[in-house]
């Protein structure tokens, strides 16, 4: 089956009327998280160093609580003094509204990959149902083992994040600096979530072991399309069902050819009985 066949079977898959409704699910929950965490982020004085970066563009005097919080007072005077001067100003608001959109619409991506990483097994198991019932699926990990991988991998990004930072203010360079912590966690998690399900431990690295690329490449798609700015909270469900339909064409394929011929082993097992009995 070649790649254009995947999608297709996989665009079929989802515009079902089971899956869209399955849909439906992270798309409410990672609203109502971001809506939440507006609110949560607005209580922790964003609204605020907002309204002192404009009086500080506007030249007005900016009074800092002394009673508030020390990084907040850090972080107005930091805003204060990059707001002072046209340049720096120009600089950071750039900086400032890019870095706030980026942030916003990868929080949606990484709260959509956790909320449908607990809908994978029911939509893999329509797939399964649909597609490959002749394959028996043998998971692997324990309760907590997507819970070690989330962790793992959103401290990894983190990492990655921090040691990029020298690279953010250089133009081009920046977007890839920015993409490649959120990418790696796309991949990690995405992954896991749909391997852990269908495939067993040792199917999983002898798969993986050769298609790694393959799989990594179908990942990097995966993340240019949650590019679109909140396109995930609509498609996420697709990304499991894509990556399924991969890891069940290369499963099928594998044991095409590794199915042992029960005719000849009957045979065998015959005649080792009959040395026996002349014995």
């Amino acid at each position: 089956m070649t790649e254009i066949d995947i999608l297709s079977r996989s665009l079929k898959d989802f515009l079902t009327s089971k899956m869209l409704k399955i849909s439906l699910v992270p798309l409410i929950v990672t609203m109502i998280l971001i809506y939440s965490l507006f609110f949560a982020a607005a209580d922790f004085g964003i609204t605020a160093l907002q309204e002192a970066a404009e009086a500080s563009q506007n030249g007005e005097e900016v009074i800092v609580d002394e009673n508030a919080p020390f990084y907040f007072v850090w972080a107005t005077y930091l805003v204060v003094f990059l707001f002072k001067y046209s340049f720096t100003s120009w600089i950071a608001g750039f900086l400032l509204y890019t870095i706030g959109s980026i942030i916003v619409l990868q929080a949606s991506v990484i709260l959509t990959l956790v909320v449908i990483g607990f809908l994978t097994p029911m939509i893999l198991g329509i797939v399964h149902k649909r597609h490959y019932s002749h394959i028996t699926l043998h998971g692997h990990g324990s309760l907590l083992s997507p819970l070690w991988v989330l962790l793992k991998s959103s401290f990894m990004m983190i990492l990655l994040f921090i040691l990029l930072i020298p690279v953010y203010f250089v133009p081009v360079l920046n977007i890839i600096a920015f993409a490649l912590p959120l990418y790696y966690f796309f991949h990690k998690l995405l992954n896991y979530d749909v391997a852990s399900t269908l495939l067993s431990e040792e199917e999983y690295k002898k798969i993986y072991k050769k298609e790694a690329n393959a799989f990594r490449g179908r990942t990097l798609f995966l993340y240019l399309v949650s590019m679109i700015p909140f396109i995930t909270l609509f498609t996420a469900v697709f990304y499991i069902i894509y990556l399924g339909h991969a890891y069940f064409v290369k499963l099928d394929k594998m044991y095409e050819f590794e199915v042992p011929d029960i005719n000849n082993k009957s045979e065998e097992k015959k005649e080792e009985v009959k040395l026996l009995e002349d014995k």
